[in-house]
Parts: structure tokens; C-alpha cells; sequence
């Protein structure tokens, strides 16, 4: 973690500039780089998405941005207070604490009352514009978040005084802590990292120690995974070269969950370069195996228009345009059904992790 005098020093130089210029009879305001598609960068060379250099002002005397002017300030004074304090806040906490009712008098003398923040969700978004407007993560300024990834394996980790070996952990798994970089990786024996999409089937190959017969690191991120995961699986990539194995259900929002893996997210770009795992490959499940191996009709789900649509955004991502991933969509956009992982049920409770698996990394038959 950053030292706390870096983090207030940091938040403070932000708030002096909007001192500075109230004090010099200015309009205040706050420059933010902006986090959506339109300032999205595809780095091809490194394969992963980047933040461009579009920044938005947010002015305190324009009636669409005063409250999130106000809320920007508030919440960077809610960190700054809990570093002073030496304390570790959650999202929820910083959301609750910034969190009151405003009394004001309107143009007409009458008594208005308005919350700070109506929903998390405001407050969130505010953190992530903090993090790019002082470059600071998160996790360096001591905000602790709802972290929900789980890994299992031939793996030694040192947490505090700690040393946890995730190979001794029974029908269980170690939770992946919020800020990675504060547990030390001591030992990794292991071919590669499977990554698997969800929860519910990770259980599956952890109770069948897949990951001990195949000599692998197991991971989930339950779906779209949080940060503290895609940084587990970025340190096991990045310190110990191991290859990593995405496996996801056959549809848009699983192949998108893979290139957040693999690329970095929209939303996350300015993160890229500590969570991206570039090299990354797509085991499956693809749309081109549900009828290469023959599931079974009762398996197959009819597309909904969510996922039309999704298909459709997906084609146009700059990094979904590998002439694999446009035969996979089409081919998706064609036939209009998707299945989940579970669908190799219908070959046997065994054929997922006894033939699918190790038949696609043996033979090669991933998307790089």
C-alpha cells in the first residue's frame, strides 16, 4: 500500500486547487478523465485496453454538475480523514459516512432538503473518478471493498504472520483478499491457472480436485470478477509465467467476461496494466462447440434480445475483431442459442473435467 502521507498529500493538492481558484475569485472546478468507450484505447501492440487523455471539467457553478462537484470533494475528504486516522474503509462505509441531508434555503425562501448520495452506486462511481484523477488505486488509498474470488491449488501464500498452503484447505477454498499486493506469493507448483467463469462449477472441479489431478491453480470470480482476482491471476501470469485458461459459458456476456480478463474492462482501463492478463486464452465453452460436440438439444437455450444485442456490441469492439471471434458472434447472431458450462452434463458428470478440459489444453484447441 502507498504511504498514507503520499494518499493526503495526493488529495490534498486536489482540493488546494480548488481553494486556489475560489480564493482568487475563479470559478471552481475539477478536471477527470473521462472512463467510457469513447475514451477507451485499444493498445494492440500490447493487447489491452488503455484510458485516452479525454478529461471532462466538473464546475461547481453548472447546474448539471454541482452535486457530483460537491460529492467528488466530499468523498476524497472521507479518505483523507481515514488515512489520518490510519483506518481501512469499505466502499459501504465511505458511502454511509458521506452520506447526509443538506438544508438550503430556494430563490423563493423555501426550505429545501437534499441527500449528498441517494445510491452506493453514486459514491462507487465517484471513487473510480478519484483513482484516475490522482492516480491512485483504491487499494493504495486503503478503501476496502466486497472482494468475491476464490482460488484452490498447489500454492503457498504468507498473509500478516501467516502461511496458508491452498492445497490443505478440505472441500474449501481461499478467499482472494481485496488488495492482493498485501499477501506475499511464497511457492506456485503448478502447469497452469484455469479460470472458471462461475462459482457454482468451480465448487464442482475443487470437490473433484480437478486442480490436483491436473496439477493447476483453480480460480473464480463468480461471474464478472472484482479486481482483487483479476490481480491474483495477473501476479501468477506475470511472477511465475504460468499460462492462463478462461472458461466461461457460450455467450456474449461470458466472452465479454473473458476479454476483461484477457484485455482489461472499459470501465477499468486505466487499470489495465496491473490486471490484464494479455496472453490469456479462451478455452470455451465457444458457440462452435455446441454442435462440434453435439450437446444435446434439452441443453441448448434460445438468445434473448439482451444477448442479441450484446453479440452485436461485442463485433464492434476493436478487440473482438480476430477473425475467430467474428465466426464465433456470426455464428452466434445466426443461430440465436447459447448453453452454460453445464450443458457437458448431458455426456456424463465426468466429461467436463476428464475430456472437455484436458482434451482442449492437450490439443491445443483454445482461442489464443
Amino acid at each position: 500500500m502507498v504511504d498514507d502521507t503520499l494518499v493526503i498529500s495526493k488529495l490534498k493538492e486536489k482540493a488546494q486547487r480548488v481553494f486556489t481558484l475560489i480564493k482568487n475569485g475563479s470559478p471552481p472546478y475539477l478536471e477527470i478523465p473521462v472512463r467510457t468507450l469513447s475514451n477507451t484505447i485499444w493498445d494492440e501492440k500490447a493487447k489491452m485496453l488503455r484510458l485516452g487523455d479525454r478529461k471532462a471539467t466538473r464546475k461547481f457553478f453548472d447546474v448539471g454538475e454541482a452535486r457530483r462537484f460537491m460529492q467528488t470533494l466530499l468523498v476524497m475528504s472521507v479518505i483523507a480523514q481515514a488515512r489520518r486516522e490510519g483506518d481501512y474503509p469499505t466502499i459501504r462505509d465511505i458511502y454511509y459516512t458521506a452520506k447526509h441531508t443538506i438544508t438550503y434555503q430556494d430563490h423563493e425562501g423555501k426550505t429545501q432538503r437534499e441527500n449528498t448520495f441517494d445510491e452506493q452506486s453514486e459514491s462507487d462511481e465517484v471513487i473510480e473518478d478519484i483513482e484516475v484523477m490522482t492516480g491512485l488505486f483504491r487499494e493504495e488509498m486503503g478503501v476496502m471493498f466486497d472482494a468475491k474470488g476464490r482460488i484452490v491449488g498447489n500454492m503457498l501464500v504468507k498473509s500478516k504472520e501467516h502461511t496458508i498452503d491452498l492445497s490443505k484447505l478440505g472441500v474449501g477454498a481461499y478467499a482472494i483478499p481485496p488488495n492482493v499486493n498485501d499477501i506475499e506469493i511464497v511457492k506456485v507448483e503448478a502447469d497452469y491457472v484455469l479460470v472458471v467463469e462461475k462459482g457454482a462449477i468451480f465448487e464442482r472441479l475443487n470437490n473433484e480436485e480437478f486442480w490436483k489431478k491436473n496439477n493447476c491453480i483453480l480460480v473464480t470470480g463468480k461471474g464478472q470478477p472484482d479486481r482483487g482476482t483479476r490481480r491474483m491471476i495477473r501476479r501468477l501470469w506475470e511472477e511465475f509465467g504460468l499460462p492462463v485458461y478462461i472458461l466461461t459459458d457460450a455467450d456474449p456476456y461470458g466472452f465479454y467476461i473473458y476479454s476483461v480478463y484477457k484485455y482489461g474492462s472499459i470501465s477499468l482501463s486505466y487499470e489495465s496494466e496491473r490486471l490484464a492478463v494479455p496472453e490469456a486464452k479462451f478455452l470455451g465453452v465457444t458457440i462452435s462447440d455446441i454442435y462440434t460436440y453435439r450437446i444435446p438439444k434439452r441443453y441448448i437455450i434460445k438468445a434473448t434480445e439482451r444477448d442479441l444485442k450484446r453479440a452485436q456490441e461485442l463485433m464492434n469492439y476493436k478487440w473482438f475483431q480476430a477473425d475467430i471471434w467474428k465466426k464465433e458472434l456470426q455464428l452466434f447472431l445466426e443461430r440465436q442459442e447459447k448453453v452454460e458450462i453445464e450443458a457437458f452434463s448431458g455426456f456424463g458428470l465426468k466429461f467436463l473435467t476428464e475430456t472437455y478440459i484436458p482434451e482442449k489444453i492437450r490439443k491445443k484447441k483454445y482461442i489464443a
